[in-house]
């Protein structure tokens, strides 16, 4: 994983919002799409963007996906960021 990479998949607000629920709960695709009027394709897009930069992971549970937070990956980034800026 890197910071360009990253902060590439974060700078999409639709993406950043998804993060957002996820930051509460983790979530199947289907009630994840009930909070965007998009379509399917395009959320399964936004998703596999944040796979790739690894802040989310995903679990099949049956006929469903479910995806959390990659929450080691928030703390490399700031740890990064602080760095970056000290």
């Amino acid at each position: 994983m890197t910071l360009n990479i990253t902060l590439q998949a974060l700078s999409d607000p639709t993406r950043r919002k998804i993060l957002e629920l996820l930051k509460k709960k983790d979530l199947a695709a289907g009630e994840i799409a009930k909070n965007f009027a998009i379509t399917l394709p395009s959320l399964s897009h936004h998703l596999n963007v944040l796979k790739q930069a690894d802040l989310v992971t995903s679990q099949r549970q049956g006929q469903e996906i479910i995806y959390s937070l990659n929450l080691s990956v928030f703390e490399e980034i700031a740890e990064k960021l602080i760095k970056f800026f000290k």
